[in-house]
């Protein structure tokens, strides 16, 4: 391979590296504004545990797991062929040899290391105002450093999904499901926040403490998403990183209206944050098949999607299930929907394909939700899941952190 075509290859995995990695300050965003000022720190605090830890585990051992492959006789399921702790490049890792010429080892990991925490960040705002710090840190340790990478081996590193047939571009379901799984688990042991649902069981609104921030967030998370799933071409091919940028940002665009329009006629206003969420149900509806599309087909999979959100953000309350930020429909709902979209429509269209996205689904699910429930259970039993009735009232930045977001102005 020439040695400019290379250097671009690499330069555009390092650049869309770099923009998965900002989806971390939009995640941020958007949950805190989403959230009640006094519980900022509290999320942030979270935030930048969940990208420092989970870098450092996918470092020690998470991207070995995923990546060298299963020994032999393994079936491609749980014998994973990990023979040493931290990473080091192999002989010919930063050459062109490595990877058909698409990017260096080193790039591999560390693209592949910004896809690790965000299976974490996706249950940080499901669980936001009420979740003991302490014990989410716990779960974002085991979750990210075995879960995910035993899921993302199953496919990403020529696991038993893999060999089926299964599909997953760019993570619907390796990802966004996986953290949408236990975002669902969390929810339901945790309970909802003080005020939520009234005596009768109706939901009541609790609002966020800064619109114009959660709108930048979803922004963020939009130019993020040109790493999330431009990156997954895994070069700087021109034709095809072209296509997935246009799909994905047509499956947004499309995600946005159709959750505009069918929350204004079931609401009979104009409700920013489920436009918001639509937008991002659409990227994440998009993701597993964002290079299998044609612009019509990404279209109708993300107005599909917005639909799903106002429709999915009515099942959760009517479950009376409590998510801040609507991360379950988005994250769990809507990359069910994606995975299955692929069976549907664009290249790999078919029944039987289908099926297999079924089966991929489903088992993902079984093992992320058994999984969850273990850890999660065993947290609440040995140290309580929940904080007190009294922190919780007033907030868990001077509780858990002894600080304020805001000291100038008066807490709410």
């Amino acid at each position: 391979m020439d040695a400019g075509l290379f250097t671009a290859n690499n330069v555009w995995m390092m650049l869309a590296t770099a923009l998965v990695f900002f989806m971390h300050t939009g995640f941020a965003f958007l949950e805190i504004g989403l959230t009640r000022q006094k519980n900022t720190i509290n999320i942030l605090f979270k935030n930048i545990f969940i990208i420092t830890v989970g870098l450092l585990l996918y470092y020690a051992w998470g991207f070995n797991m995923m990546y060298p492959g299963f020994e032999e006789g393994s079936s491609g399921i749980f014998k994973f062929s990990l023979d040493s702790f931290g990473i080091s490049a192999p002989e010919g890792g930063m050459t062109p040899d490595y990877a058909d010429g698409g990017y260096t080892w080193w790039t591999d990991f560390l693209f592949q290391g910004m896809f690790a925490a965000t299976a974490a960040t996706i249950v940080s705002g499901a669980v936001a105002e009420r979740i003991k710090i302490g014990a989410f840190m716990i779960f974002t340790v085991v979750y990210v450093g075995l879960v995910y990478p035993i899921v993302g081996a199953w496919k990403w590193g020529g696991g038993f999904l893999d060999s089926w047939g299964f599909y997953d571009f760019a993570g619907s379901t390796l990802v966004h499901s996986v953290g949408g799984w236990a975002a669902l688990v969390a929810v339901y042991l945790l309970g909802s926040r003080i005020g939520k649902f009234d005596e009768s069981g109706k939901p009541k609104a609790i609002p966020g403490h800064s619109i114009p921030m959660a709108t930048a967030g979803v922004l963020i998370l939009w130019l993020g998403w040109f790493g999330f799933n431009g990156g997954s071409v895994l070069s700087a091919d021109p034709e095809l990183t072209s296509l997935v940028l246009v799909t994905t940002s047509l499956a947004a665009a499309a995600g946005g209206i159709g959750a505009f329009l069918l929350s204004t006629i079931m609401y009979k206003n104009l409700d920013l944050t489920m436009f918001l969420n639509g937008i991002l149900g659409g990227l994440v509806g998009i993701t597993a098949g964002a290079d299998l599309m044609s612009p019509n087909e990404a279209v109708v999979i993300g107005f599909l999607a917005g639909l799903i959100i106002v429709l999915g953000v009515a099942l959760i309350d009517k479950l009376k299930l409590d998510d801040p930020v609507g991360a379950v429909t988005v994250h769990l709902i809507c990359g069910i929907w994606g995975t299955l979209a692929v069976g549907l429509f664009g290249d790999k269209a078919g029944a039987g394909q289908f099926m297999t996205q079924l089966y991929g689904v489903l088992i993902v699910g079984v093992f992320c939700v058994v999984c969850s429930f273990i850890i999660l259970g065993a947290l609440k039993a040995i140290m309580g899941l929940r904080v007190t009735k009294e922190e919780e009232i007033e907030g868990l930045d001077i509780h858990e952190h002894g600080m304020d977001a805001y000291p100038d102005f008066i807490n709410d």
